[in-house]
């Protein structure tokens, strides 16, 4: 079974019926009660990375995350889902985070010139299709080809201290971390539910993944 946390800062129908799609068992959850009885944790995000750290913890999510991660049973971290797992997030102040993974979330500068018209800034936020290259071999790609493309929508991005986490990476006007993983966590920045065949093949791959 594999639980959605429903914090008020998620897009919860479409990634719970991707789940469902490739064969998940879903269960979406606005309380933490029952939560430790989850084979797998799903953590969304939408919006501003301090407006979700506080939904997360007023909903009592807080410390359920931090013991279904240190169980050792597998997490997904999606877009700001991803950024809370690092130590602190600089949108609109200085905010702590999870601090699973150490680092940073910094915004994207706004004075990145486009590739295509160096007159031109680059738009932020960042949203559309994006290549990901893979950085490690790991179960999380499995039938995923290098460099395909997955769909973003984000302003800011992260920082890791340590750069073994890295999984996946991207560009736009710099190159960015695209995806993480450490031990029985798996984070990406970009949206695996709106990212058609590969997206979905990545939460497949999730399903069936053990730490």
């Amino acid at each position: 079974m594999v639980t959605v946390i429903d914090y008020g800062s998620g897009n919860l129908r479409s990634v719970a019926k991707a789940l469902e799609k490739v064969g998940g068992r879903v269960v979406v959850r606005n309380t933490p009660e029952g939560i430790e009885s989850s084979d797998r944790l799903l953590l969304p995000g939408v919006g501003a990375f301090g407006d979700c750290r506080r939904n997360l913890e007023a909903t009592g999510f807080w410390e359920p995350v931090l013991r279904h991660v240190a169980s050792g049973k597998p997490f997904l971290g999606i877009c700001v889902g991803m950024q809370l797992l690092f130590t602190e997030g600089t949108e609109f102040g200085t905010h702590p985070g999870l601090d699973l993974i150490g680092g940073r979330v910094v915004g994207f500068s706004r004075e990145m010139p486009d590739p295509a018209d160096p007159s031109r800034h680059l738009k932020v936020p960042h949203m559309g299709w994006n290549r990901v290259r893979q950085e490690m071999p790991h179960e999380l790609w499995q039938g995923i080809p290098d460099a395909s493309h997955f769909y973003f929508v984000h302003s800011f991005h992260c920082l890791p201290d340590d750069p073994r986490v890295l999984a996946g990476s991207s560009d736009y006007g710099v190159r960015f971390v695209a995806a993480v993983i450490r031990d029985n966590i798996v984070a990406a920045q970009f949206h695996p539910e709106k990212s058609q065949d590969h997206g979905l093949r990545l939460l497949a791959n999730f399903l069936t993944w053990k730490p």
